[in-house]
């Protein structure tokens, strides 16, 4: 391996992680990724005074201009849109090209779509990667000041955003274990497990049968719940798996040994399902087989 692609392979984690967290999408970050390379590779490297926080800066500028189509293609979404999930059956380990990409919450992608695209970017390199605001403006060609209104601004958006983002892997599996215990009781009792401001989204990508709009409130949400788990017992071959997504507990649904659904469930402060993301879009989707080591199985 030459110098110059072991600078950038020490530096690719950092690039994936900053590229997926920009853009909730596994594929594009490669892309971007690959795209600074080709960058990388066609400059005068021995002239770059540091190689790591110039990948940043291209990397970033290439994910912005990526998230400005993205999002164009995202009006034309069937339903609603969710970030892909980093799947694994097991936390993050550092053999995985993504470990960093895992370690950022789905809600907290999900909640970021709402941060203007440079705010997105600012909020990303302080708070992912501790960069200084020198660094950051010179990344976004903004003011020092501006970068820390866009970061101050950022906090702000996503704190009344809805979900929490300090929820523990603990909290989590005990959520999705207690959704789907309330959504086998009857209605009335069902309701009572589900916050008053649950949300619950579904993104199928018109490739897979999905809710067509985002469900609120407990009403809507357990009587759509127990209408799926419903028809799901005239599905053949199903099996369940407690798998993990970007570091948080996770139930995977198997039908005829192909992951077709997944869902996280993050809690309230009281213990009640507030934050329900169900991904069904196949190309969304990628996973071992359940019965590879070190998945359980939920049957």
């Amino acid at each position: 391996m030459d110098h110059n692609t072991s600078i950038f392979e020490q530096e690719r984690p950092a690039l994936l992680s900053i590229s997926y967290r920009m853009l909730g999408e596994i594929s594009s970050a490669e892309d971007v990724v690959q795209e600074a390379w080709l960058r990388f590779s066609a400059s005068d490297v021995a002239n770059i005074e540091n190689p790591g926080a110039w990948l940043r800066r291209v990397a970033t500028n290439i994910a912005l201009d990526t998230l400005k189509s993205a999002r164009a293609r995202r009006e034309n979404y069937v339903g609603p849109w969710l970030p892909e999930p980093v799947i694994s059956e097991h936390t993050p380990s550092t053999e995985s090209q993504f470990q960093l990409a895992q370690e950022c919450e789905l809600a907290l992608l999900w909640a970021m779509e709402r941060l203007a695209p440079t705010e997105r970017a600012a909020f990303v390199l302080r708070e992912a990667f501790d960069a200084d605001y020198s660094e950051i403006a010179t990344t976004l060609g903004k003011s020092e000041a501006a970068c820390r209104q866009m970061v101050s601004r950022a906090h702000k958006r996503l704190q009344t955003s809805g979900p929490r983002f300090d929820v523990s892997p603990e909290e989590a599996a005990k959520a999705v274990e207690t959704f789907f215990f309330a959504a086998t009781q009857d209605h009335e009792q069902a309701i009572k497990m589900v916050s008053k401001e649950a949300v619950a989204i579904t993104d199928g990508g018109g490739k897979a049968s999905a809710a067509f709009r985002i469900l609120y409130g407990p009403q809507d949400i357990v009587t759509v719940t127990q209408a799926v788990m419903e028809k799901s017992k005239d599905l053949p071959n199903v099996s369940y798996a407690l798998v993990f997504a970007n570091s948080q507990p996770a139930l995977a649904r198997y039908t005829g040994g192909v992951l077709d659904t997944l869902t996280l469930v993050l809690p309230d402060s009281n213990g009640a399902a507030q934050w329900i993301y169900v991904m069904r879009n196949p190309d969304k989707l990628a996973m071992p087989s359940p019965t590879a080591p070190n998945v359980r199985q939920m049957n």
